[in-house]
């Protein structure tokens, strides 16, 4: 049986070696932007954190199932929440733990059938933490403001689209 140092550190082989992309610090910020954003649509919306994203360094989407579409004050709204979480400069920070140990906190179903005993959680300050693999920023003063490009809904999904501007 391996000690969970060891556990640990072949996660971290694992991750680094399967999920290159999302290791790449050039997408830190909005990666970690994108926590935030599926934090604020659980809060604010009452809907599930995002299935579908893709995040890249200048543009990013996230899809949410959800009944009707999100109206212009809704989106506004979700977008001055998410910069003001960026504002408080909360600690971006990972942890690991046994998935029996955070199964009522997680989805687990959501990992592939291989996956490690140990997962790892990202947590941005008090606002969110979910399991996951990739790169972020050490504090969320580091993201720049953020922005919802557009936004479509089609067939009970709702699309964000959003960038990220330098400075406040």
């Amino acid at each position: 049986m391996k000690s969970n140092k060891e556990e640990s550190q072949n996660l971290n082989i694992l991750i680094t070696e399967s999920n290159g992309k999302f290791q790449d610090m050039s997408i830190a910020p909005m990666h970690t932007a994108e926590h935030i954003l599926n934090g604020t649509m659980v809060k604010m919306i009452g809907c599930e954190r995002s299935r579908r994203a893709h995040i890249e360094r200048k543009k990013s989407k996230c899809d949410y199932p959800l009944s009707e579409p999100l109206s212009a004050e809704q989106l506004q709204a979700i977008e001055d929440r998410v910069n003001e979480v960026i504002a408080r400069d909360l600690p971006v920070t990972a942890e690991m733990a046994r998935k029996s140990e955070v199964a009522d906190r997680f989805d687990l179903s959501r990992l592939p059938e291989d996956a490690s005993e140990l997962v790892r959680i990202v947590k941005v300050g008090d606002y969110d933490e979910c399991l996951c693999v990739g790169a972020h920023v050490s504090r969320t003063s580091e993201i720049g403001r953020f922005r919802i490009s557009s936004a479509r809904y089609a067939d009970g999904v709702q699309r964000i689209v959003f960038r990220l501007d330098e400075g406040k």
